[in-house]
Parts: C-alpha cells; structure tokens; sequence
C-alpha cells in the first residue's frame, strides 16, 4: 500500500504538469493560429552511388589503378564536353534526363498521399517531357476513396505527359494495385505480390449477445438504405443483400478503373481477388517487367541523374512537446519504479 501511495502521488504532480504545459501550449498555438507546412528533401542519388564506388576503390584498388581509372574518368568528362558542344548547348544539365523518384507506403487509409500530392506538384513545376517520374511503391490496400485519390493524383503525371514508372519491391496488392496501374510501366522484384482486383468487407455482429441480457438497441434513420448491417442491432436479408450489391459495384468500379490503364488485361481472368508474384505476373500482363528498383535505378546512373524527393510535413509544437513529454514520463516513471524495488529489495 505504501508503495501504491507514493506511486498515485508521482503520477499526480507530473499529470499537473503535463496539463499545465498542453495548457499554455493551446494558448500559444489558438492565439498565433499559424497553419502547418512542410519541407522538401532533395537528394541525387548519382552522388551517393558514386561515393560507394569510390570509397570501394580506394580499399580495393592499388595507387597504380587508381591513378588509371581516374585518369580514364577525366577522359571521358572531357568527351562528354565535347558531345554537348556539338548539340549546341550551352548547359549540359538542360540535356542530361532526369529520374525524379519518391515513395509510397500504404496504410490502410492510404495516410502517406497527404506528402505524395506535394511531392508530384513539386516534380511537376520542373519536370520535363524527356524526364522521368519513379514511385517505389509498397501497400497491401485499404480504404477505396484513399486508394482512389492516390491513384488520382498519379494521373495527374501521365496528364502532364512525362513517363511514369511503378517499381514494386514487397507488395501492390488490391488498391496498392490500383495506383500502379496507372504507370506507363510497372516493374517488380520476383518474389513481389500483386493483384487482389477485388473488395472485401466485414462486420462483427453482437445483437444474440445484447438479446440475452436483454440490451436493447434502437436505430433511426431517414433513407431505406441509410443503413444496411449494423453491428448492434438485428440485420435484416434486405440489408445484406444490398450491402453484397454495393461490394460488386464497387468492384465493377475497380475493374473498369484497371481495364482502361491496362487495356491488355483479361481483366476478367484476373480480377478474382487472387495474387500472383512478380514473375509470375508478367505472364499475365499485370506487369511489364521483373527486376528490383535498385537494379533499374543503379541502370540509369550513368546516363541521366537521379534525383530523389521527400516531402515532409512539421509536426506542430505541441505534438512535438507532447511525445518528448511522453517519452519523458515514461524514462521517469521506469526509474521510480526501478528505485523503489531496489530500496524495498523486492
């Protein structure tokens, strides 16, 4: 009891502190009112490519095969010179292609299109037609309107005719494959899963629960369809049928959304709900080619640069306060607790 007692008191005056901290902080935040915004990362992977390889040479190679590679290196900057000058260019960067690459992983919600959508409007603002746009893209599915707007904002790379390519190295299954299939090509690793064209839905029912203990629920609604399943209440045939009618709409939606990117597709064959993998689903058109995203990137290092984008969104100062005060409740509280079995010799 003594130990609960001093345990109940710790707690007490650090939640008064933690209130009184989130307090001021609301203040602070209400009464400045400054919206949120984010940071774009930039980074071209030709450098980090060519610093591996250096720094693998200078441990591999003798001062003699240095010296001739760097030399055979200058050479070929200087061709590379001459080239430009002859196609008339006065900036060599304005010719060299560009691979602007970001990633998605999926959640169920689809959470991450909140960064993508700022990082496909800052690739188009300088992208060019002789350009290219990379999204390595990983997700299991989830939701139907996230995985429609993240589809969306895909298109608007394809509207803007610049290549887009999809490289899928774990999974694009159901609406992760639904935004893949908006590329001009899809590209996976072997052992990549794909597909899952179908719609799935449940609902847990506990009315035969709330029936025996004689729990009653009541449920209003203005619509003949406002409501098909409930969880709580007793669902009707008509309800099920009409909430089975919605799922093949939806997935007659689906497939005529995978039909018009991929006219190829027996999409009638495929769209089952199963998954194939990455070599497996070249076979049946669901993609274009089986290779990693490293190998297809590191093939474009030498000819056009690489450039990857991140975006980022600022977290708020009391979100950021609030997980250093968590994180700081949680190291004091593992210390109390830790001290007072020492001292009881427990």
């Amino acid at each position: 009891m003594e130990i609960l007692t001093d345990y109940a008191g710790f707690l007490l005056k650090l939640a008064s502190i933690v209130i009184a901290i989130g307090v001021v902080l609301a203040m602070i935040s209400n009464s400045k009112g400054k919206s949120r915004s984010g940071s774009l990362s930039v980074t071209k992977l030709n450098d980090s490519y060519d610093q591996m390889k250096s720094e693998l040479d200078q441990q591999l190679l003798d001062k003699k095969a240095l010296k001739e590679k760097a030399k055979t290196r200058k050479k070929q900057k200087k061709e590379e010179k001459k080239t430009h000058k002859k196609m008339h260019s006065l900036d060599a960067e304005n010719i060299k292609k560009r691979l602007y690459v970001f990633d998605f992983d999926g959640d169920i919600k689809a959470s991450a299109v909140t960064t993508m959508r700022e990082e496909i409007t800052a690739i188009l603002s300088v992208a060019r037609p002789e350009d290219e746009v990379v999204v390595r893209l990983e997700s299991g599915g989830g939701v139907v309107h996230g995985y429609g707007l993240a589809a969306s904002q895909l298109q608007r790379i394809r509207e803007a005719n610049i290549p887009l390519t999809v490289c899928v190295d774990k999974v694009a299954a159901s609406g992760g494959y639904m935004m893949a299939c908006v590329a001009d090509k899809i590209i996976a690793a072997p052992f990549a899963i794909l597909g899952s064209i179908g719609v799935v839905a449940q609902i847990p029912n506990v009315h035969r629960l709330l029936d025996k203990n004689m729990i009653d629920v009541e449920l209003h609604t203005a619509g003949r369809y406002k409501r098909t399943l409930t969880m709580l209440g007793k669902n009707t045939d008509e309800g099920r049928e009409k909430f089975k009618q919605d799922l093949e709409d939806t997935h007659d939606l689906f497939k005529r959304f995978v039909s018009t990117q991929r006219p190829a597709l027996d999409i009638d064959a495929i769209a089952t709900g199963d998954t194939w993998y990455g070599s497996e689903a070249v076979d049946n058109r669901l993609v274009d080619q089986v290779m990693t995203s490293d190998a297809y990137l590191v093939s474009h290092y030498e000819q056009a640069d690489v450039i990857h984008i991140a975006y980022k969104q600022r977290k708020a100062m009391s979100e950021r306060l609030g997980l250093s005060l968590f994180s700081a409740f949680e190291q004091k509280a593992v210390a109390w607790i830790s001290k007072v079995i020492q001292s009881r010799g427990y």
